[in-house]
């Protein structure tokens, strides 16, 4: 990993200025996010999209100054995400930052075929980085957001956008746990025979650049000591590096339940399988989050640069 806490990536691309764009943007969070991102040097203006006298007024409350932002009075949610993707696709952004509008609005606006965002037979999904005082490095958990009942070739999918996103960020073999709520395969649970092909994919070579394995429990997959109690051996427990959970029912209590109740949590959150950056937290999520998906965000532009 280039960074090991999110502190230091905020050292990391401290001075690396960009410009945002920010649909919705009549949300407190988000514009005490982007006062932030001034504050920290990662953005230095861009466009903010929603009722313009509001937007104003809570922009101003945030400490955001007014010449450093193009303002665009939209309040219908779908028009604010089509203009906001628009915008970065014509290259007046960096990259889309979430604020008050729904996710499904959101991702609409993203896959339209004209702005040609997604590759053919890719699929969006919601990655979040996580960093918490009881685990020893930083680890995504997937898909929290997104995908509801993801079929094998989409859970194939999610783990090769998981795994893209974890090489940029430094991790050149990241260690995938597929979670499931046993350790064993039981055809009476689905979600076990899932994992077993995916870790037979990945022995296979068709998920590559990673280490697979599961079923696996969430003790097993963030503890080698609880994965011995259960005579379980391998190269991931207690390394995990991505949590692939296995339907949206999971994922997001769990994304949740850590944001809300994890001591010392930090997190960012973001789009993976798209070719823009696209921040993709909780409309209630803490400013905090939000600036680090913004700096998340800032960290992979730069590592695209440098793989093109």
């Amino acid at each position: 990993m280039k960074f090991r806490n999110f502190d230091e990536l905020l050292g990391l691309v401290k001075g690396k200025t960009n410009r945002i764009v920010v649909p919705g943007a009549n949300n407190d969070e988000v514009l005490t996010a982007c006062r932030l991102g001034v504050d920290h040097g990662m953005i230095s203006g861009g466009i903010l999209i929603g009722p313009k006298a509001q937007v104003r007024a809570m922009a101003a409350k945030a400490g955001l100054k007014p010449d450093m932002f193009e303002q665009i009075d939209l309040g219908d949610q779908a028009g604010m995400c089509n203009r906001a993707v628009d915008l970065v696709k014509a290259g007046r952004g960096d990259f889309l930052v979430k604020g008050l509008v729904d996710t499904k609005f959101y991702m609409k606006a993203i896959l339209r075929k004209e702005v040609g965002a997604v590759a053919e037979g890719a699929v969006l999904s919601h990655f979040v980085l996580f960093e918490l005082a009881n685990y020893h490095k930083l680890f995504a958990v997937t898909d929290a957001a997104i995908m509801i009942s993801p079929s094998l070739e989409q859970k194939a999918k999610i783990t090769r956008n998981a795994v893209e996103m974890m090489r940029m960020l430094g991790v050149e073999t990241p260690k995938v746990s597929v979670i499931c709520p046993v350790e064993k395969v039981n055809p009476g649970i689905p979600s076990t025979l899932d994992a077993d092909a995916l870790v037979k994919m990945n022995k296979a070579g068709a998920l590559k650049n990673c280490v697979v394995e599961g079923p696996y429990d969430v003790y097993i997959a963030f503890s080698k000591e609880l994965a011995a109690e259960k005579g379980i051996k391998g190269a991931v427990p207690g390394e995990t590096d991505i949590a692939l959970f296995p339907d949206l029912d999971s994922g997001n209590p769990v994304y949740k339940c850590l944001s809300f109740f994890g001591a010392g949590m930090k997190s960012a959150a973001l789009l993976a399988g798209s070719n823009m950056p696209v921040i993709l937290p909780s409309r209630t999520d803490s400013p905090m989050t939000k600036l680090h998906s913004i700096a998340l965000a800032c960290c992979l532009k730069d590592a695209a640069k440098i793989a093109a």
